[in-house]
């Protein structure tokens, strides 16, 4: 009974942007043809379909460099926003050096920063992105974290102090178990955006082999051929989403099925 209402659960889930992502397609195909649009304008998703089936070997070995570049970054950059976090919590006066910096950091646009990590490696590395990458994660990472340190409710606080709990113990049973869950909110947010990161960057010089720069190449030239190479980087956005989707999933089965965190 069980897996028969987890898997209604799934089907109505899934079902309804299925339905729409099917009518989208072909209201798309209809104006096409309707209008007469032409395909330096707007090309037929089945033109777009021939372009990716006819190329899914070269699209897969683009979404390999700006995946891995993205699961570096991603990696990376989680690592050091949750380890400043705790760094943030446990020292206020740092936390009141590091935090306007971080903000900064952040409002730098991305061409800026991609130029300035391109001149200090290699034009073929891949470091830079990878950094810049690391850097929108850590962001993203830090400012949830540190919030779902923060924010313990006062009276779970005040009862381990009663039983004279350690500030370690204090970490571990209270402060911890609540900032998990905004976590794995800050993860469903970088996961795509680690992504949109790795392509971005590739707009900005260095080797030619990733998604970004092969839509750069072909949206000029050929369009529907751009549009394929879209559709490579849509489905590594959406399959960095659902991973961090079934590690939160895993953890929440592991807690006792904990509530989510808000969002930032």
């Amino acid at each position: 009974m069980n897996e028969r209402s987890e898997f209604e659960k799934l089907v109505r889930a899934v079902w309804p942007p299925v339905v729409f992502g099917v009518a989208f397609l072909g209201l798309w195909e209809l104006a096409v043809n309707v209008f007469d649009w032409k395909p330096y304008f707007l090309p037929k998703p089945s033109a777009i379909w021939g372009e990716f089936s006819d190329n899914v070997s070269g699209i897969w070995d683009a979404a390999r460099v700006s995946g891995g570049n993205a699961v570096f970054g991603l990696v990376i950059g989680t690592l050091l926003g949750v380890a400043m976090a705790f760094l943030l919590m446990r020292f206020r006066l740092l936390n009141d050096m590091v935090t306007p910096l971080a903000v900064a950091l952040n409002a730098v646009p991305i061409f800026v920063l991609v130029a300035v990590f391109n001149n200090m490696f290699a034009i073929t590395s891949e470091v830079p992105r990878r950094l810049m990458v690391t850097l929108v994660v850590y962001f993203i990472v830090l400012v949830n974290v540190a919030k779902g340190l923060r924010q313990v409710t006062p009276t779970h606080l005040e009862l381990l102090r009663s039983y004279a709990a350690a500030p370690s113990q204090v970490l571990v049973k209270a402060r911890i178990p609540h900032a998990v869950p905004y976590l794995f909110t800050a993860l469903k947010i970088a996961a795509p955006a680690s992504v949109i990161t790795a392509f971005v960057a590739e707009y900005f010089g260095g080797s030619q082999n990733g998604l970004g720069s092969r839509i750069t190449a072909n949206l000029t030239a050929n369009t529907p051929a751009a549009w394929a190479y879209v559709i490579g980087a849509c489905l590594l956005g959406l399959a960095f989403y659902l991973v961090s989707i079934g590690m939160e999933s895993i953890t929440q089965q592991l807690r006792g099925g904990a509530p989510r965190g808000e969002n930032t």
